[in-house]
Parts: C-alpha cells; structure tokens; sequence
C-alpha cells in the first residue's frame, strides 16, 4: 500500500499546496519566519496546514527565577541535520524502509527538495542578523562529496547545482517506477506535476551572512551514517547500477539487523545482493574519508581546529563560549561516542574559559553516548555550562539538569529534513538577579521558497515522520526562557 494511503485526509491536500506558499505572518513583507508570532497548524486534520497563532515564550524556572532581562549577550541559531541528500544516487537503500525499525526513514517523499529546504532556511537565519550559526551535524546524507558540494555551495550563496548522474530525475519516484512502496509526484496525490524536474535544476541560495561553525554527525562521515565507506561501498556510489530489492540472504541480514563492516564487505564481494536498474554513473558520488570531510568543513568555515577529531572551542560572544565535541564513530554506528582524549581535552577547555559562560554542542545528546557520563560529570560541576546542545534525534526537547553546579538545560532541535524542518534561535541574556536567562525559540524556513513550501509539506504528511513521532516537541520543548543562577 502507497505511503499516502495511510494518512487520513490527502485527498483534499492538493488544493493546499499553492495556499501553504503564500501564507505568511503578515504578508510576505513582513515575514521572519518566528514561530513567536506565527505556526503553521492543521486545524482540521486534515493535512491542510494554514498560518495560525504564535507561541510565546513560556517561563522554565526549574533551575532558577524568573528574574527580569537587562542586556542581550549573545543571539546565535542551532541548525540541525539538514542532510543534503543525493536522492538519485545508486548508494542509497531505499528498499529497506518497509522493513522498518531500525532502518525507516531510508525513503522520504520529499527528499529531493533537501538543497530548497536548506536554502529556504537561510533566507530565514538571515533576517533574524544573529551573530554566528552552530550546524549540530548530519549536514549531508551519505558521506558523498556531491551532497558535500551542494552544502557548501548553498551556504556560500549563488547558483547551486543539485543534479546528479545523467541530465534530469532519475530514481525511486518518477512515474514509470511500478514499485506501489514510493511517493510519485507526477501521478500520487497530491500531485505535483514537474516537481521532481524542477527539484534537479539549479536554485539560487541567499548563502548565509554570519559566521558558522561545523559540528560533525554520523551521516558527514559513514555511509548511511552507519558504515565506514569501502572500496566496495564506494564502487557502487559510483557506479551505474542500483539496488532496487535484496535477496533473500541480504534480506536475513536485514531483518536481524546484522549489517556489520565485515559482514557488509564479504556480501558485496560476491556482486550485488539482489535485482538492480541502471543508472548513469556520477564520480562525483564519490564517498569521502572522514579526514577529507573535516578538512573541506575546516576550510569552509574557518574554524574546527586540528586533528582527526572535529573538537574545538569558538566565541558565541565576549561572555559566551561554545564548545563542540565530535561524537562520531569512526569504526561504523550510528551512536555517538565520547572517548577518553576528549574528556581531558574538554576539561582544559572549562579551564580556559574562565568567567565566560559555557555551551556544548554535539550530534548526539551526551546522555545517549558510550563515554558520555565522563562528559557529563565535568559539566556538571561547572558553574558556567549553561546548556548541551544537540541535533541527531530529529525531535525538540529541553529538559534540566539538576546539578552540583547549580545545573544546566538540556537541548535537542527538530531536523531540516523531517517535519517540523525548523531552526533554533537563541539568545542569552543577564538578568536583573546577577542570573542569566537564555531564550530560545522556532523558525520556519521561508515559504516564498515555492520548492520548499511543498517540502514541508510532503513532510508532514510522512507516515512515518516527523508528525507521528512528534519531533516538533511539546510546547515547553520550542519557545521557552530558561532561566540560570
């Protein structure tokens, strides 16, 4: 049965998708993308989103006061897993997604639209002028240096080039693909005739205008942010024919969910597991080592210090440092590691701060790596650690901390590439108390982006996105005012 036959109500999304374009917070003029003032809402269930009431900020307290703001210290924004995606490449696996837990999301009905999301996104950041953007990882989808060409292109600004392969859309979504598993734009409602032609051609991005800084997550350095590349995973990027279903011996694999390093090579030794279509081979789909991805994001960006590991400190303000710890690991998971060098190495980096206040940002939450209770144990004596940031999880949440210290947030953000596909803002204040309050709340990408508009929308009606697993969040996790001793 197709994806969309499972939600309730697409039959009347269709007309929804001009309308979702256009309506903004006060006109188009007037848009800034603040879910302060406005959200997109479902108020009928029935997949048509409108332009509804903001959230204001509510109160936290559960660390500290209320106390009332004097001065600002520092507004920056949190971007997470944009995950540029190759939707044409023959590297990606598809197929697996029906088989669910712990392999969905390997097909999304808007994942050719990534580059418009992002660029749209941008548009937003830029009209907030903060004073720096902190990328929580997963900036790309499948380690492939095309998707790390068209991430950087689209921060630069200018003409950015998505296509891959040969001129044109090819892959599991166009019309002719007889697979009843994927969306097809051209024919499944709601239909967007065209869209997949259009999501291949050269947009224009506005770039980003502030300084940005790199943290890296599973899918910038592992195939599928599973695998180191090989020889073997990396001939198949590369090459002309694509996995369209697995053999039965794959399938095992599949199913029991063995998909090791060692046992992915001998499988791929012996061919192709399974029925394959030809494609147009790409070089540019070549799999980049990790060391060539920290170098080109280190370039890029002007910061990400030295060494093997993407860890770091940089100014968020003169009273604010951030401090980015690389949790990924190198040999081949999705789940974040802390390993001992980084525990000393962050202790010399509370030391150095001195009065500044701390935050630290990773991919994956502290709390969910291997290691990551040494980690913890050091921010949790640290007067200064005001929050720990992370992307990774696709879902909103802010929950404190009671420490020895006197305690800190906790803090995930939504991602670009499921629904709700927004942005973090935040901005640290001093209070009236001697405290700090830091602020934080929602942006939505700019839906003059037409592309991205229905991108958001596609999203939404995921069945198995961002919506159904709740990754927005509950109210307390988007537009809150935590307050600090």
């Amino acid at each position: 049965m197709r994806w969309w036959l499972i939600a309730a109500g697409l039959v009347l999304v269709a007309a929804a998708a001009v309308a979702f374009g256009v309506l903004t917070a006060g006109g188009r003029r007037g848009w800034d993308g603040s879910t302060l003032r406005g959200n997109w809402i479902d108020p009928h269930g029935t997949g048509t989103l409108e332009r509804g009431p903001g959230e204001p900020l509510l109160d936290r307290t559960a660390l500290a006061p209320r106390s009332r703001p004097v001065r600002t210290l520092a507004t920056f924004v949190q971007i997470s897993d944009p995950e540029i995606t190759d939707a044409q490449s023959p590297a990606r696996l598809e197929m697996v997604d029906r088989y669910g837990t712990p392999f969905t999301s390997a097909f999304r009905p808007q994942e050719t639209l990534t580059g418009q999301v992002f660029a749209a996104s941008l548009a937003t950041v830029n009209g907030l002028h903060p004073q720096a953007a902190v990328f929580t990882g997963d900036m790309i989808a499948n380690d492939q240096e095309n998707e790390l060409d068209e991430f950087l292109a689209t921060l630069r600004g200018g003409r950015v080039d998505p296509d891959s392969g040969g001129p044109g859309y090819q892959g599991v979504q166009a019309a002719s693909d007889p697979d009843p598993y994927y969306y097809r734009p051209a024919v499944d409602p709601p239909r967007h005739p065209g869209l997949l032609g259009a999501a291949v051609r050269p947009f224009v991005s506005p770039g980003l205008r502030v300084p940005w800084y790199p943290v890296v997550g599973d899918h910038d350095l592992l195939v599928q942010g599973n695998l180191p590349a090989t020889p073997e995973t990396n001939a198949i990027a590369i090459g002309s024919r694509k996995l369209v279903s697995l053999d039965p011996a794959a399938l095992r694999l599949v199913e029991t969910g063995k998909l090791k390093p060692q046992v992915v090579s001998a499988l791929l030794a012996r061919g192709l597991p399974g029925t394959w279509m030809r494609v147009t081979p790409d070089p540019r789909r070549r799999e980049l080592p990790p060391a060539e991805v920290l170098a080109r994001l280190r370039r890029a960006s002007g910061a990400g210090g030295q060494g093997r590991l993407l860890d770091y400190a940089f100014p968020l303000g003169p009273e604010l440092v951030g401090i980015a710890l690389d949790t990924v690991s190198r040999a081949g998971n999705a789940e974040g590691v802390i390993r001992s060098s980084q525990v000393r190495w962050l202790r010399a980096q509370l030391r150095t701060a001195g009065r500044r206040s701390v935050m630290v940002f990773s991919h994956s939450a502290l709390t969910s790596c291997s290691g990551g209770e040494a980690a913890l144990a050091l921010l949790d004596h640290d007067s200064r650690v005001i929050a720990a940031v992370s992307g990774g999880s696709h879902r909103s949440a802010v929950t404190p901390r009671q420490t020895p210290g006197g305690g800190y947030w906790m803090i995930s953000t939504s991602s670009l590439i499921d629904y709700p596909q927004q942005v973090r803002a935040f901005r640290l204040l001093r209070t009236a108390n001697g405290g700090r309050v830091l602020q934080t709340w929602m942006l939505d990408p700019d839906p003059r982006n037409r592309l991205g508009s229905i991108s958001m929308q596609l999203a939404y009606l995921d069945f198995q996105g961002g919506r159904p697993q709740d990754f927005a969040g509950g109210r307390a996790d988007r537009n809150a005012s935590l307050y600090l001793r």
